[in-house]
């Protein structure tokens, strides 16, 4: 966000700072004054424990509104059967107990359901949260214990959250001493979204100077980061007449006689004004500091002891309600951590009141259908799925010929399920798939998106999705169009004689693909085959002779690549399709890939214009 800077004499940035500094002056007369209570206002104590500070349970309000019995709908169950497989082969065999498993859940979830719909109840008001929560030095201390706070119903303008930590001494003076404060929201790790990345790198950087780096990420895909190096003032770029950098010098030791020293050699020299004060780097290895993010009207302000140092323009999809949390991590002792003006309720309460949402339920199937689209989706991800019913999802509604739903698996928590299966009953386009959802095992959804297809809604063809992909419907259609009608064909991003990984995060062993090379296949993001391949897919299920492979499109690659060597379709055409965007998106997209909920919206705005033009989070 480019803005001409406002004069300094306004008010708005002179109250941005007071803030804070307001804030931390209490904070610290109340500490001296109770040494034995927690460092921070008037606040309510939440206890966190590790899987509340991970999941944010809090911070995800309970699907509210009943299904009445005029709305109930028959749930939607795949009807895949593993037990014909061999289970000989390791995935194989954890397919079928996750299947034996996830029956067990969805009894489960089916019976809770069955007995809250047997004795109703009004909805109940929509949960109080309180407006300040703190977290004091013995439960972060405490072994085991993460350094996180719960914020149980996000943040709104106004909102501070403030850290009282020190750095770690790192050893040795050429390694990395960095650390980073985020706020973040709900899920487990590339899952959780990163709203707002703070990180200080003391020592260590490419640069060879301390900076200060502030970030987004969304589902492990970073954004565009401002990076504030200390060496000039960004006076052009402005968020609510903040610089978004401040400059600072070498690190002087952070002390008071220090910064008294260098006060008295500036005014020796006659130079009183306090623009031209060498100030010192904000954080040095040892030394507790107390770090303040405030929320404007435009962006986040960073504030350390009272003294600005960045500022962040908030970008589309990063909102403030969805923060769930405030964590630390890295080389960084943390004595405190607490948050005040914080909304009572949740903004997004009334997302999850199902009654107000009829518009977005998925009509009656017609036929024929000529294009399914079966979305992968995730047990927790009501947010996504959400998006996507609001964004493009609209024009499916409106089309007679094309047909969409959600393929969900089932989550190792009760209540997921009993929300899912509530979900599932109100919009009527969700598939559950009834296996215990895991990483490895993402392929059966793809199955299951086959099977349907093909033997449900006997679709002319069948495009598998993600819920963090935007799909521009029309100019899907026109690509499948350009194609002969009764040609055997797999369009989408191809990629061709891909190598495995075999180290890291996404490694894979020889065990799971002894090859040197996969097969051709089109990224997972968005894809299109013909009616006869996923025929094929189905049919090789239920004979208990598909082999199965934990990353969903190159299993698809080595299915198509089965059926095209066995020639009973006159040969398979594998179309390459540079709009199926894979890492993001791109002007004139056919389908933008990891798009969050606001960016989906987003684009939904511009497509309506009439410009297929992308939301990117810079």
């Amino acid at each position: 966000m480019r803005r001409p800077r406002r004069p300094a004499a306004g008010l708005r940035p002179l109250l941005l700072l007071l803030l804070p500094a307001a804030a931390l002056l209490y904070a610290a007369a109340l500490s001296l004054r109770y040494p034995g209570r927690p460092l921070g206002p008037t606040t309510v104590s939440v206890a966190v424990t590790a899987a509340e500070a991970t999941h944010a349970d809090v911070a995800r309000p309970r699907l509210s509104s009943p299904v009445s019995p005029r709305n109930r709908r028959r749930l939607d169950v795949s009807r895949i059967d593993v037990r014909a497989l061999d289970a000989g082969t390791p995935l194989h065999a954890a397919a079928a107990r996750a299947f034996r498993d996830g029956a067990r859940l969805l009894r489960d979830a089916l019976s809770a359901s069955s007995s809250s719909a047997a004795t109703p109840s009004p909805s109940p008001a929509p949960p109080r949260c309180p407006t300040s929560v703190a977290r004091p030095a013995d439960t972060l201390r405490a072994a085991g214990a993460p350094r996180a706070l719960a914020l149980p119903c996000g943040l709104a303008l106004g909102s501070h959250v403030t850290v009282v930590a020190r750095p770690r001494r790192v050893p040795g003076e050429g390694g990395l001493a960095q650390f980073a404060v985020e706020l973040r929201g709900a899920g487990d790790g590339d899952a959780a979204t990163t709203i707002l990345h703070l990180n200080p790198r003391l020592r260590g950087d490419w640069s060879g100077r301390p900076v200060v780096e502030l970030n987004t990420r969304f589902r492990g895909q970073w954004g565009p980061a401002l990076r504030c190096e200390g060496w000039r003032r960004s006076d052009e770029d402005t968020v609510d007449g903040l610089v978004t950098c401040e400059q600072w010098t070498w690190n002087t030791g952070g002390t008071l006689e220090e910064l008294k020293s260098m006060l008295l050699r500036n005014r020796v020299a006659g130079q009183s004004s306090r623009g031209l004060i060498d100030w010192p780097y904000p954080f040095v290895e040892g030394e507790l500091f107390a770090l303040t993010i405030s929320s404007g009207l435009e962006g986040y302000h960073v504030q350390v002891d009272g003294r600005h140092v960045a500022s962040f323009p908030y970008r589309v999809g990063f909102d403030l309600e969805d923060v769930a949390t405030v964590q630390a991590n890295g080389d960084i002792e943390v004595e405190s951590m607490f948050a005040g003006t914080l909304p009572a309720v949740h903004p997004n309460i009334l997302q999850r009141n199902l009654e107000l949402l009829s518009e977005l339920k998925a009509p009656p199937p017609e036929e024929p259908v000529e294009l399914f689209i079966g979305i992968l989706s995730a047990g927790s991800h009501f947010t996504e799925r959400m998006a996507v019913r609001r964004s493009w999802m609209s024009a499916v509604r409106n089309s007679s010929s094309t047909m969409a739903r959600f393929f969900v698996a089932l989550n190792g928590r009760r209540e997921v399920n009993e929300d899912l299966k509530k979900e599932a009953d109100f919009f009527g386009d969700i598939i559950i798939v009834p296996f215990v959802d895991s990483y490895d095992l993402v392929v059966l959804k793809t199955v299951a998106i086959c099977e349907y297809a093909a033997r449900v809604v006997a679709a002319k063809y069948v495009m598998k999705c993600d819920d963090d992909t935007f799909v521009r419907l029309d100019s899907v259609m026109a690509e499948i169009k350009k194609i002969p009608e009764d040609k055997s064909f797999y369009l989408g991003n191809m990629n061709y004689d891909h190598r495995p990984l075999r180290e890291g995060k996404w490694a894979v062993s020889y065990e799971e693909w002894p090859r040197d090379t996969y097969p051709t296949y089109a990224d997972g993001a968005g894809y299109i085959v013909s009616s006869d391949i996923a025929g094929f897919v189905a049919s090789e299920m239920e004979k208990g002779r598909l082999n199965l492979f934990k990353m969903e499109d190159v299993s698809v690659g080595m299915w198509v690549g089965q059926l095209d060597a066995g020639g009973g379709t006159g040969g398979v055409e594998y179309v390459h399709g540079t709009g199926f965007c894979q890492a993001g998106c791109a002007d004139d997209y056919l389908t933008a890939h990891y798009q969050s909920p606001g960016q989906m919206l987003c684009l939904w705005e511009k497509l309506r214009q009439g410009r297929p033009q992308c939301c990117n989070a810079g």
